[in-house]
């Protein structure tokens, strides 16, 4: 058995020069192990940093060979307008580069013995009315009350999924990461994003603030992750969020709270939509209803350090302000 914690491994992570590649990387390097991330810019990092472009087998593949663990995060950021050229490249790049591993895995003389593949939950449709799990949850695609733009992210998440699970590697468990939003301290990420709103007294409700929103703590994504490499009967898909979604308005109320602010003004439909023009993003990010739990996971006695948003909102400030406070 793999053991995250018990014996060293080698973890490869493609496309791994993200955020959450980023919390990935520092985990594993944490624990003592050969961390390796292929990304397309090489520039210095803690960890080993090889050469691809997600489209073409090259030396990276070596890197493969022998590996313990594959953690595919590729895919052009989504945090664009969905123009026709924006969403080819957001799809090729997710299927394109699960594709080009799947086929690299099937060649090697020693191949992972795990490949985990980043999905997404808006993977299921747009809900206010229960929980989505991975048994009983609903693809989203066809909902009446949702627009229809919305239907290209889903088209998104099921091709990416279609591509790992179609590979032809019956020596490597294979599981599809329906990973809600990582909330971390880190410059640049969502929770972020969303703390500089409360800072500036922009962080009320994003229109009816009724839609939902799934989430999960950096701690409990990395351990989540830990628990499935030493979990050998657990594979497919898995969502990868925190047991207890929120409202949007109850989410920037309980954000507030922990920074110590009331003040937050709300923005409308309509605000939002011209925002997203002028941001160059989407409305879907902010207004789709992800109420998404992990099934799977809570039955199989994983238990989280943060399963209310109340809690983690205060541990991320925390940690953000001490971050700020150091300069780091």
């Amino acid at each position: 058995m793999v053991s995250a914690n018990e014996s060293k491994m080698r973890v490869v992570l493609p496309g791994g020069s993200g955020q959450v590649g980023a919390i990935l990387a520092r985990h594993f390097q944490a624990q003592g192990h050969d961390v390796v991330v292929l990304a397309r810019n090489t520039s210095p990092a803690p960890w080993r940093v090889v050469a691809w472009d997600g489209k073409t087998a090259g030396d990276w593949t070596a890197e493969l060979d022998g590996a313990d663990l594959v953690i595919n995060l590729t895919g052009r950021n989504v945090n664009c307008r969905y123009t026709a050229e924006n969403r080819r490249a957001i799809k090729e790049s997710r299927v394109r580069s699960t594709r080009l591993i799947g086929e690299t895995i099937a060649k090697l003389a020693r191949p992972p013995k795990i490949w985990m593949n980043m999905s997404t939950a808006t993977i299921y449709r747009h809900a206010f009315d229960r929980p989505m799990d991975e048994a009983t949850g609903e693809i989203g695609g066809n909902e009446p009350d949702a627009p229809k733009q919305w239907a290209f992210s889903i088209d998104v998440a099921t091709s990416w999924e279609e591509a790992l699970f179609s590979s032809a590697t019956p020596a490597t468990r294979k599981i599809a990461l329906r990973a809600a939003m990582v909330m971390s301290p880190d410059r640049g990420g969502v929770f972020d994003t969303l703390l500089t709103l409360v800072r500036f007294g922009l962080g009320g409700a994003s229109g009816s603030g009724r839609q939902f929103m799934s989430w999960i703590h950096d701690r409990d994504f990395v351990r989540s992750i830990d628990y499935l490499i030493a979990r050998e009967e657990l594979d497919g898909a898995i969502n990868i969020a925190a047991p207890n979604p929120v409202p949007n308005a109850d989410f920037m109320a309980l954000l507030r709270q922990a920074w110590g602010t009331r003040i937050g003004l709300p923005a409308t439909e309509w605000m939002l939509a011209v925002g997203a023009i002028f941001l160059r993003t989407e409305t879907e990010l902010i207004l789709k209803s992800r109420r998404v739990i992990p099934g799977r996971l809570s039955e199989s006695g994983f238990g989280f350090d943060f399963p209310e948003w109340g809690g983690a909102a205060k541990d991320l400030i925390e940690r953000w302000r001490a971050r700020s406070a150091g300069g780091v």
